[in-house]
């Protein structure tokens, strides 16, 4: 296992996701939350509130890369949100681990809900609300649980769909409050793009460009 590094950087996150080749829905849907939960973090960090925004920002752009990893990977067989920890975490990053395990909508689901709202770091709560804001780019409550319900149809039951909402709505009113914003004015930090093309950049000119 590598050893733990610190917080990678917006161009070395950029990097790990693209090195698992993510297809084109992938990238836009990491880059939405990745962007969403910038902005609610460096509007937090504007109120004082203490948060780590290079871990939200990386957190969030990986959340979903067990989505990408080979069937083969040992983290493939884990529950979503979980495979990504325990991915990132062989990879050095288990700093981001919580973040990411925490953002599933099935979370919300589980017993002990309004507990964890209440007592989760705010880099948790930041990365689990933009992905309830973010499909391929920035929605509201309402059009992120059309989507999932027309996906998951045949598993998602009305009662699943209400208690999930309930959650939802609980953590956007608790992020929004501490980031003071309406869910309405949420809006995207713009810098995936940036951290994309440094990534991809050859290592020769991305050292003449240092």
């Amino acid at each position: 296992m590598i050893g733990a590094m610190p917080v990678p950087s917006r161009p070395a996150a950029a990097a790990c996701l693209l090195s698992l080749e993510p297809p084109a829905w992938h990238l836009r849907h990491a880059r939405a939350v990745a962007e969403i939960a910038g902005w609610l973090a460096a509007r937090c960090a504007a109120r004082g509130v203490a948060v780590d925004r290079a871990l939200v920002e990386a957190a969030a752009l990986l959340h979903d890369v067990d989505k990408a990893i080979p069937p083969s990977d040992p983290a493939a067989a884990l529950p979503h949100g979980d495979g990504s920890a325990a991915w990132l975490a062989a990879r050095g990053m288990a700093e981001l681990g919580p973040a990411v395990a925490a953002h599933p909508v099935t979370r919300l689901l589980e017993a002990g809900t309004d507990a964890w709202l209440a007592r989760a770091p705010i880099d948790e709560l930041l990365v689990a609300y933009a992905d309830k804001r973010a499909g391929q780019r920035l929605e509201s409550l309402d059009m992120r649980f059309a989507g999932w319900r027309r996906r998951y149809a045949d598993g998602w039951s009305a009662d699943d769909d209400a208690r999930a909402r309930a959650g939802a709505e609980l953590l956007e009113a608790t992020v929004c409050a501490r980031a003071g914003v309406a869910p309405a004015a949420v809006g995207r930090l713009r810098w995936t793009g940036r951290a994309l093309r440094a990534a991809r950049r050859p290592p020769r000119a991305a050292e003449r460009a240092a």
